[in-house]
């Protein structure tokens, strides 16, 4: 009975109510009060005199014949082994309770179906069940513990329980005890006996093939009685616990004439309850004459052979002799007739000179020993036997490999499995015994997955080490197995364990940093950069989409009106391909440098993310031509003018010059300005009508128009001078500028930029016509001309102070400095490098400035030597050319 049955009998509890697959009287329902009645009847009688009594106990064995009792040896774990044992008489119906199997495993109500408690078989057939509601093991079909375990006692049945979520494997023992269902069997039915009269004296003894019995136990307890005669008689004796040695011994001697067959009856009962029996017949023949029978040397002959032994191996030499002569001496050798067919195909015995060797192969794990009967017959008439024992032991060689099998594999395993992670379930046995039979388990290869040896013959699969799916998807795992023989037999096991993916790398980008050209003016939607982040785990876990980085480190670039805008308002990047494009066309004097973050972020759970920061230049498109400023200031020579206007002017410009000046002096300056930068912004000057040798010329990059000769009268009293304002850009931009310069003598000239600066201040370069009405003025009043030439001297004087001053005073410092050069990426403008040794601000006295002039230079290394930087070409000064300032300080 089960632990908890114990307990509830030893604290006087009552039993609880007996399952409906267990027979009995105690039945519900009409098949109940029906054999209630016959028990209550049966009771009756008994009480009503000793005459029904007898009735009365046959009623009550009716009524309680059929009722199978269920014991529960043992409910409780084994120490140490985690093992529970029950026990179940053999012949127990289908669907009787073999014991509360969820219960004794501390299974809660319901947990057996949804933990999926099942049982796992070895080997041979179990005939019981796990039932998956209640949980309680019941038998399935016909235990016969004979057919299980034939003589072997006890009768145990090793079973495995799986449960799982968590896995866990529970050992169940279950012995099929014996009832006494089978009855005592004789080899024969009959048996013939030839016994010589008077010659056969009393206490003669003839050995008999006893009855066998395939139950256990005191079940196979055997006793023998024989039918009554007086010339006859049984002696029992016991050569071991067991064996029984029966042989009919004779009282008396027996007279052929008087009565020459007798039969009787030989009984052998065994020891259930109640008792079974077998009979087996002896006929015994009262003959004559051959009186003595042949005589073994030995009664039983003790061998061992190992089960190796090849057919045909002589293993043993019988001797008989007998006391006759003649033909009733000569002796043939045989098996006895109790000895089956199948064992006489094992062995051979030469029925002439008693020789004894093998026939068959020999299987220690089917059979470990052999009780051969061997009869030795003369030829006299009637024949006489006599009879010895072969006891043969078989002896263990190593002839069985282990075997290796799986009895539960959890695949795949999580690569972020804890150590320690059971991953299968493995069973190892060895038909072999002892040493041989003794097994050694390994795993190849050593790491990560290690065996843990639970119970005998049972080893779990187990994780030794963390696991990546990166590194490594799929193991191709060996189990090896190695019994202890000499040689050794191995076997091995293979095992394909597939590694899962779990979300644990974050997508990376090849760069930390991108680096982007993108011409201005670009096209919407024009692509300018392909981003690629690599995150090595698989599926949803290492599907990358990208996104710009919106807040924080988002970034974003500076607009002209000194706002400030997002990235996402310039560019965005495609969510799959990482393709970077344009979301509108991008204007270098709106912005220059574009900074921001693309973030690229994976389809796992949770999803892991990785930045990269992206800088876009823009590069700077010709797309803006030059426009003329109002001049600033007087140039030092006499007669020149000035303005204070400021913004763009048109472009008829005048100045006044004196004739006789000298050569190279300032008459005028030209003032341009482009919004471009770079080269783009880099203006010089032309003189482009008068053609050929005239009397002035124009700096190339300064603006300043200056007498190229001595003026003179033959020059006329106006020049006519068109001037072109071109940028570096490709193609190039320009603007025209028309300057009239009158000519005219000293004193006029200064006066007439003395009354042009008084009634028009800033007003040095004006219209023609207003040019011939100053004049006609200054010559009409010559009070005033007097005046005018003292002014004109002292402006004069003026004049050439901040001519020098403006000629000789140190120009705005070219900002430069040292740093290192970022590597550009390579686009459709090629392979550049932004350098501060190529960034110059510069800027003149007045007028507003830009923020700063970016040049940018190939990428190509510079010539070795000191004449690297002649070699160089560098755009000559801007003295006064107002690209990309910033304000002076």
């Amino acid at each position: 009975m089960s632990l908890q049955a114990q307990q509830r009998r030893r604290s006087g509890e009552a039993a609880p109510p007996r399952r409906g697959g267990e027979p009995g009287c105690e039945r519900g329902g009409a098949a109940r009060g029906g054999q209630e009645s016959r028990c209550v009847r049966a009771a009756a009688g008994s009480r009503a005199g000793p005459g029904r009594a007898a009735a009365a106990a046959a009623a009550m064995g009716v009524c309680w014949g059929p009722v199978v009792r269920v014991l529960v040896l043992q409910a409780a774990w084994a120490l140490g082994g985690g093992q529970v044992r029950y026990s179940v008489p053999e012949e127990a119906k289908a669907g009787t309770v073999v014991g509360r199997l969820a219960q004794d495993l501390g299974l809660e109500a319901g947990e057996p179906e949804a933990r999926r408690l099942r049982l796992v078989a070895q080997g041979r057939r179990a005939s019981v069940e796990v039932s998956g509601a209640s949980g309680a093991l019941v038998v399935s079909s016909r235990l016969d513990r004979e057919e299980l375990c034939g003589k072997s006692a006890p009768c145990a049945l090793r079973l495995e329980v799986l449960v799982e979520r968590p896995l866990r494997v529970f050992h169940v023992e279950l012995e099929v005890t014996d009832i006494n269902d089978n009855a005592p069997l004789f080899p024969a039915a009959r048996k013939n006996l030839s016994i010589a009269e008077f010659t056969t004296l009393p206490g003669s003894r003839f050995p008999l093939e006893g009855a066998s019995d395939a139950d256990v136990g005191a079940n196979a307890q055997l006793s023998y009685t024989l039918s009554p005669s007086e010339h006859f008689g049984l002696e029992v004796k016991a050569k071991d616990e067991n064996k029984i040695f029966v042989a009919l011994v004779i009282k008396k001697s027996l007279d052929r004439e008087t009565m020459p067959v007798h039969r009787l009856v030989l009984t052998a009962s065994d020891g259930g309850r109640p008792s079974l029996t077998g009979t087996m017949e002896l006929v015994i023949s009262v003959l004559d004459a051959n009186d003595n029978a042949p005589q073994f040397n030995q009664s039983v002959y003790k061998v061992q052979l190992p089960e190796s032994a090849a057919p045909g191996t002589v293993f043993l030499q019988l001797t008989a002799t007998d006391k006759d002569e003649g033909i009733n001496r000569e002796i043939y050798y045989s098996f006895s007739d109790s000895i089956s067919a199948k064992v006489q195909d094992l062995f051979v015995i030469d029925r002439n000179s008693g020789e004894m060797r093998t026939a068959g192969e020999l299987d220690f794990e089917d059979v470990q020993s052999y009780d051969l009967e061997i009869e030795a017959r003369d030829k006299g008439w009637p024949p006489l036997s006599g009879h010895c024992s072969v006891e043969l032991d078989v002896l263990d060689v190593n002839d069985n490999a282990p075997e290796v099998w799986v009895t539960s594999l959890s695949v795949p395993v999580p690569e972020d499995a804890a150590v320690g992670t059971v991953v299968a379930l493995l069973s190892v046995s060895d038909r072999d015994s002892g040493a041989n039979g003794r097994v050694r388990c390994a795993v190849r290869p050593a790491a990560p997955f290690g065996l843990v040896a639970r119970l005998a013959g049972s080893y779990s699969l187990v994780l030794r080490e963390a696991l990546d799916r990166e590194r490594v998807a799929e193991y191709e795992v060996e189990v090896r197995a190695e019994d202890g023989g000499a040689p050794p037999l191995r076997a091995s096991r293979g095992l394909r364990v597939p590694v899962s993916d779990v979300n644990d790398n974050a997508p990376a980008f090849a760069q930390a940093v991108y680096t982007v050209l993108a011409r201005e003016n670009n096209a919407a939607g024009a692509e300018l950069a392909r981003l690629w982040a690599r995150d090595p785990d698989e599926a949803g876990n290492g599907r990358v989409s990208y996104s710009v980085a919106e807040g924080g480190g988002g970034g974003g670039g500076a607009a002209a009106g000194g706002g400030w805008r997002p990235a996402s308002s310039y560019v965005s990047v495609d969510a799959e391909s990482g393709r970077l494009w344009a979301l509108q066309p991008l204007d270098y004097e709106e912005v220059q440098v574009l900074q921001f973050e693309v973030r690229a972020v994976d389809a796992g759970e949770p999803p892991l993310c990785g930045n990269a920061t992206v800088q876009l230049f823009v590069v700077d498109e010709n797309d803006n031509a030059p426009a003329l400023l109002a001049p600033a200031g007087v140039g030092p020579g006499p007669g020149a003018a000035v303005s204070a206007a400021s913004g763009p002017v048109s472009g008829a410009l005048w100045a006044w010059a004196a004739w006789g000046a000298p050569a190279g002096q300032v008459v005028a300056k030209i003032r341009a300005v482009d919004a471009d930068s770079g080269y783009n912004a880099w203006l010089r000057y032309e003189l482009w009508e008068p053609r050929g040798k005239g009397p002035f010329r124009v700096g190339l990059y300064s603006g300043e128009v200056s007498t190229a000769r001595a003026l003179e009268e033959a020059d006329g009293p106006r020049q006519r001078l068109v001037i072109v304002v071109r940028d570096h850009g490709e193609p190039a931009r320009s603007a025209t500028a028309t300057l009239s310069v009158s000519l005219g003598e000293g004193a006029e000239a200064a006066l007439a930029a003395a009354g042009s600066s008084s009634s028009l201040p800033g007003a040095g370069l004006r219209p023609a016509a207003g040019a011939e009405a100053g004049a006609a003025a200054a010559s009409s009043t010559n009070v005033w001309l007097v005046v005018a030439i003292c002014a004109v001297s002292s402006l004069f004087l003026l004049a050439v102070v901040l001519y020098g001053a403006s000629r000789w005073a140190p120009r705005a410092a070219v900002l430069s400095g040292p740093g290192p050069a970022t590597l550009v990426c390579a686009s459709e403008v090629g392979s550049w490098s932004y350098s501060q040794r190529q960034s110059r601000s510069l800027c003149v006295a007045d007028g507003a400035g830009k923020s700063d002039l970016m040049v940018f230079s190939p990428n190509f290394p510079a010539p070795p030597g000191p004449a690297a930087k002649e070699t160089q070409p560098e755009p000559p000064a801007l003295p006064d050319t107002v690209v990309d300032c910033i304000p002076c300080q």
